[in-house]
């Protein structure tokens, strides 16, 4: 929930455009699904966490949101080692990609306002405004499932309905709870939709820029940088032996 709230940051990575970003993350991604060995994977990753700092992003923000990377590596590793028959290393590399991809994806919601992400996917990446705006405004009400979850438990509780030590009534509470927060959600994003229709985001005119996203020297550096560290990886994988495509 918290992917999509405010930026955290206001240097560091939050003063590049968020296509550049995107495009960063995209870079990382392509660049570690084409391979599975552990050389590429772990230079990439290391190479990730040495920027860190230069990020501008707090430490307390940034494990509150990259907290789940690390259990999810280990999930795989898991996986792997009990369903599979693949070797250790082929384990280590797939825990250590994981975690490569999703630290950009990370770094980009950290540092990135989401009204300003919206206006670059318009703007640069021309996605239809339609899309990018209602994406927008389904993020921004996210946030909002936690306190909406919080009041349908306690007032439940406050009129006495509680399944005691019974696990029947309790899963029977539980669901009955997730369904009152569905119809919740769908009504909001029904009055969001017609707010939305009400102020001309469901013609499909031309639309100014209220907000102009500029991509300049800096932005193609940064591009450039991670086409760099993700081609050196996979060449020094190529150039040690360990490199192998992932179907291969």
């Amino acid at each position: 929930m918290t992917a999509f709230a405010a930026p955290a940051v206001t240097g560091g990575l939050s003063r590049f455009n968020p296509a550049a970003k995107l495009a960063v993350a995209a870079v990382v991604m392509v660049g570690l699904l084409v391979t599975a060995d552990l050389v590429t994977a772990s230079v990439v990753l290391g190479v990730e966490l040495m920027v860190l700092p230069l990020a501008g992003v707090p430490l307390r923000t940034f494990v509150a949101r990259a907290w789940p990377l690390p259990l999810a590596a280990v999930g795989v590793a898991a996986a792997n080692l009990v369903a599979s028959s693949a070797a250790p290393t082929l384990t280590a590399a797939l825990s250590v990609r994981l975690m490569a991809i999703a630290l950009p994806g990370v770094l980009v919601f950290a540092s990135t306002d989401p009204v300003d992400l919206a206006d670059s996917l318009v703007q640069q990446l021309r996605v239809p405004a339609r899309f990018a705006y209602g994406a927008l405004a389904a993020f921004r009400l996210l946030p909002l499932l936690r306190q909406e979850w919080l009041t349908i438990r306690r007032a439940r509780r406050a009129r006495g309905i509680d399944a005691g030590r019974s696990p029947l009534g309790a899963t029977v509470l539980f669901g009955s709870a997730v369904y009152a927060l569905l119809v919740a959600a769908i009504r909001r994003g029904t009055r969001l939709a017609l707010a939305m229709d009400s102020r001309g985001f469901d013609t499909r005119s031309p639309r100014t820029a209220a907000r102009r996203q500029v991509v300049g020297r800096a932005d193609g550096a940064l591009v450039a940088v991670a086409v760099l560290v993700v081609g050196g990886a996979n060449a020094l994988a190529v150039l040690v032996g360990t490199w192998h495509p992932l179907l291969g």
